[in-house]
């Protein structure tokens, strides 16, 4: 694999058409967020260079689609052995501009490997019915790919995310046009994009614009982008989703979450701490599938709370690059002050701080607040910070109802040692993903994945999702001979 612009710190041009130019928008300035030292820079997207891009995609999608099954499934899996072959060079990327520790990197990296293989193995699935129809007649439902597909993909888990859209839309028979989040536009863009270009994508069919909300709104709005796919906010959600149904295009959106963690009176405490530290600790509680609330029986609410501080005092937070660390920073100074803002607010609302709620530059220390109700910040917003905030209930049915006690509705974990009865309590809970003995940030290409309400429209990733996101239905009928009609 050529890995000159990978090794290098300077990507003032990014791919437009299969090729690396510069860009009309000027730069972005690559920062690491452990250090804020500069780690390069990305061209930088005007609405022009989107215009440029999404009319050059389209010219090129038809040649993509028609190629023969085996040779574009061929693309796929050479990427997922070049990023085998170069997994050390990714991954330091990921823990440098993410922020993320080592094992995020590499969790980031099998799953791509993963749907590497998911998209190719698309090729070979069967891509239409035969339906009833008379004597005389075949018809035929048939998917067919929408065309371009823009993808606007976030900074938390930007290799997975862009690549959970990107491939599949590819291997439906899309060009794609990838927006990265500027704040994390190498993991985000430039991975995905070298490494396709490196595993023979034709020219053309796949372009990376890393830019901000002028380049958002114009993949958003461009008429040559039949659907978008973003992954991000709720709130740049719903501006999303405005401006491309004003334009009629599909939208697939993937939000935010405020999850609820459910530990029943008989779960099993070991467990559920290690489940419970997993899902509001890993990478800093940056994940739309952190658990953002844990509900906890009255029974056994003071000992978890107990426990899960002792175990927030034991883990250390640093830089992951040049440290062993168990947290690394949170991706900006003003996501910081965020998070503090709500545990202060809260704190100062009657919550009991056990643990952390503190930080040293943009480390912020694993925190424990007890006592939460749904009245405090800390119960009703997204925090996206290492936070675990715990309320007490005293009944299923009572945990239900809080769970259900906000606008979002992504994930949701159950601890119990009776599975009916966690299956009882699932069947309640207005999720789009829930799991019996497990905790909430759950992932597996190869399962449906998404949300409800202000987490999301209904749309799903994954799986046989991905057929219904990135490609539609085309009735076709085939008859030997054309009918008369009477007019």
């Amino acid at each position: 694999m050529n890995i000159s612009l990978l090794a290098s710190a300077d990507w003032s041009r990014c791919a437009l058409a299969g090729e690396w130019k510069p860009l009309a928008g000027g730069q972005i300035e690559v920062k690491e967020p452990a250090t804020g030292q500069p780690l390069g820079w990305v061209a930088r997207a005007a609405a022009e260079d989107v215009r440029a891009s999404a009319s050059a995609a389209r010219r090129a999608q038809r040649g993509w689609a028609a190629l023969p099954y085996a040779e574009r499934a061929r693309v796929f899996r050479q990427a997922a052995g070049l990023l085998e072959t170069n997994r050390a060079d990714y991954a330091e990327w990921i823990v440098r501009e993410t922020g993320g520790i080592q094992p995020k990197a590499m969790f980031e990296i099998d799953s791509v490997l993963h749907l590497c293989h998911e998209a190719a193995a698309m090729l070979t699935q069967p891509q239409g019915l035969v339906l009833p129809s008379a004597d005389g007649v075949t018809s035929l439902a048939r998917r067919v790919p929408h065309g371009v597909v823009g993808v606007i993909s976030p900074f938390n888990f930007p290799f997975l995310l862009s690549s959970r859209a990107v491939l599949p839309a590819l291997a439906a028979g899309n060009a794609v046009v990838l927006k990265p989040d500027p704040r994390t536009p190498v993991c985000g863009g430039v991975l995905l994009a070298l490494l396709l270009q490196a595993a023979g994508l034709p020219a053309g069919v796949l372009h990376m614009l890393p830019g901000d909300a002028e380049a958002g709104e114009a993949l958003a709005t461009d008429p040559d982008v039949a659907m978008v796919s973003f992954t991000g906010s709720t709130s740049v959600g719903r501006r999303v989703g405005e401006l491309a149904g004003r334009h009629l295009k599909k939208v697939a959106l993937e939000l935010g979450g405020k999850n609820a963690l459910i530990l029943l009176d008989d779960a099993d405490l070991d467990l559920a701490v290690s489940g419970g530290a997993w899902a509001s600790w890993l990478h800093q509680g940056q994940i739309c599938m952190s658990a953002g609330r844990h509900l906890v029986h009255e029974k056994i609410a003071r000992t978890y709370a107990q426990r899960m501080a002792e175990k927030a005092r034991a883990l250390p937070a640093g830089d992951p690059f040049r440290q062993p660390v168990a947290l690394g920073p949170l991706i900006t100074p003003q996501q910081l002050q965020r998070v503090d803002r709500i545990v202060r607010e809260s704190v100062a609302m009657g919550a009991k701080l056990l643990a952390g709620g503190t930080s040293e530059g943009p480390f912020y220390a694993a925190t424990v607040l007890s006592g939460v109700t749904p009245a405090m910040p800390v119960f009703r917003e997204e925090i996206f910070g290492p936070v675990v905030s715990i309320t007490a209930f005293g009944s299923d049915a009572e945990a239900a109802a809080l769970a259900n006690d906000t606008e979002y509705g992504l994930s949701a974990g159950i601890y119990t040692r009776d599975v009916g009865r966690g299956i009882a309590l699932a069947k309640q809970l207005e999720v789009g993903l829930v799991h019996v003995n497990d905790q909430t940030v759950n992932d597996d290409g190869t399962m449906p994945m998404g949300g409800r309400g202000a987490s999301g429209n209904g749309s799903r990733h994954g799986g046989p999702a991905n057929w219904d996101e990135f490609t539609q239905w085309q009735w076709m009928t085939l008859r030997g001979n054309a009918p008369v009609y009477p007019l």
